[in-house]
């Protein structure tokens, strides 16, 4: 990466609700020598966010482009180390930027969590980024850090007892907050291009479109434990209602589910966890009778909404009461936000490995704000530190312990044990 950079971080998509929460974020936690900008479409907008931002960020130059502007954000590469994008659907707004910083070499990180996206983004600028040595980090928000980063520590803790992992879940076991605006317009998008392109279909039907290489080879058998061989191998259909192996517990599906599966593959081709490693994600929705009707009731009305993003009569339903992007929750309702997730993995040492990823924050405004945040000065700041890499990557693959440290310290709990 050219050393010699006008700026160390552009925040694009600044005026946006989670991108205001990243520029309130990190005008509040980047240390001073870190220089700033924030960049969007409308100059009277963005002099109206950085008003309203604390400390030396009244001073923070602003930019002006529009997303679809190749030479603009062109020349907007060239100006930084590092470009944090909030600017979605990424298959309409996303692409010229993402090119435009692997080809110059600058470090990138967004909150995509769109499948087709990041797999256009991996055949297009993978290889010109390995080659300018930028680092281009999708999906660093909720969608996918706390699984890539779960999943990342379990496979350290078993490479360390010289294990490679096997069956390895995820279980939401408890979330109170919502999903940004910017993140149902996404979803929406990328069902209507599915519903018209059967190929399309194919791609987010695979649970490794966006490894490198495909599908492993299967790995030896692991012993089934409990239920759990009910609950592996189904990342990419709706499961029905069923039972957690470890505490008994009525499941439903994870709405993030079909993207998480995804990145948390390209990982694990990237970082070798193994032939046998297989992931799936659910939801816990608690015990007994109370814990079925709930599986039920959710998950029908999950599945339904979801579908119901690509025919014309239920999203006009759906668009009615879904937030729009760009609007989100008060400030009293995001502090009462939090969520945690824990990993359980079984390795071919027999052992089983659990990690917890947990936060106070709302998964989807003021927790991503931070992940998202804390992503951008990890690539501004801890480039000695980082993961030895460059191309397309993902959370564990392009930012890895250093982003977990970074988390840490803005109280993220991300801890990892072996079972007995």
């Amino acid at each position: 990466m050219t050393a010699a950079r006008e700026l160390d971080i552009v925040l694009f998509g600044a005026t946006g609700f989670v991108g205001r929460l990243t520029a309130r974020h990190l005008a509040e936690h980047a240390p001073a020598p870190v220089r700033i900008a924030l960049a969007g479409r409308s100059r009277e907008r963005l002099e109206a966010v950085r008003r309203d931002l604390p400390g030396a960020a009244a001073d923070w130059p602003l930019v002006v482009l529009d997303a679809l502007d190749e030479a603009a954000v062109a020349d907007l590469a060239a100006r930084t180390r590092v470009v944090v994008t909030t600017v979605g659907p990424y298959a309409k707004f996303g692409m010229p930027l993402a090119a435009a910083c692997a080809e110059a070499g600058t470090h990138y990180c967004d909150l995509t969590g769109e499948v087709l996206f990041v797999h256009r983004s991996v055949a297009r600028n993978h290889e010109a980024a390995m080659l300018s040595g930028a680092r281009v980090v999708h999906a660093c928000g909720f969608d996918s850090i706390p699984s890539d980063l779960g999943v990342m520590l379990c496979a350290d803790a078993a490479r360390a007892d010289g294990a490679e992992l096997g069956r390895t879940r995820l279980a939401v076991r408890s979330m109170k907050g919502g999903f940004s605006g910017g993140t149902i317009d996404s979803a929406r998008t990328q069902a209507l291009e599915m519903r018209a392109d059967p190929e399309t279909r194919r791609i987010a039907a695979d649970p490794w479109a966006l490894a490198e290489g495909g599908r492993p080879p299967r790995g030896p058998r692991l012993p089934a434990r409990g239920g759990v061989a009910g609950v592996v191998d189904r990342a990419t259909k709706a499961s029905p209602v069923r039972r957690d192996p470890d505490n008994g517990h009525f499941t439903g599906p994870f709405v993030m589910a079909a993207f998480n599966t995804r990145v948390v593959a390209r990982s694990a081709s990237l970082l070798g966890y193994g032939d046998g490693f297989r992931y799936t994600e659910y939801s816990d929705y608690g015990a007994g009778p109370r814990g079925a009707v709930t599986a039920s009731v959710v998950s029908a009305g999950l599945l339904g909404a979801v579908g119901g993003m690509a025919f014309a009569p239920t999203r006009a339903v759906l668009d009615r009461v879904l937030p729009a992007p760009g609007e989100g929750p008060s400030e009293e309702a995001m502090a009462g936000g939090r969520f945690r997730m824990e990993v359980t993995a079984e390795a071919t040492n027999g052992a089983r490995y659990r990690s917890v990823v947990a936060a106070p924050y709302d998964p989807g405004y003021s927790g991503t704000a931070v992940m998202l945040g804390q992503s951008a000065l990890a690539l501004a700041e801890d480039d000695a530190g980082l993961p030895d890499a460059s191309g397309v990557l993902t959370p564990a693959t392009g930012l890895g312990t250093p982003l977990v440290e970074r988390l840490r310290a803005h109280r993220f709990t991300l801890e990892v044990e072996r079972l007995s």
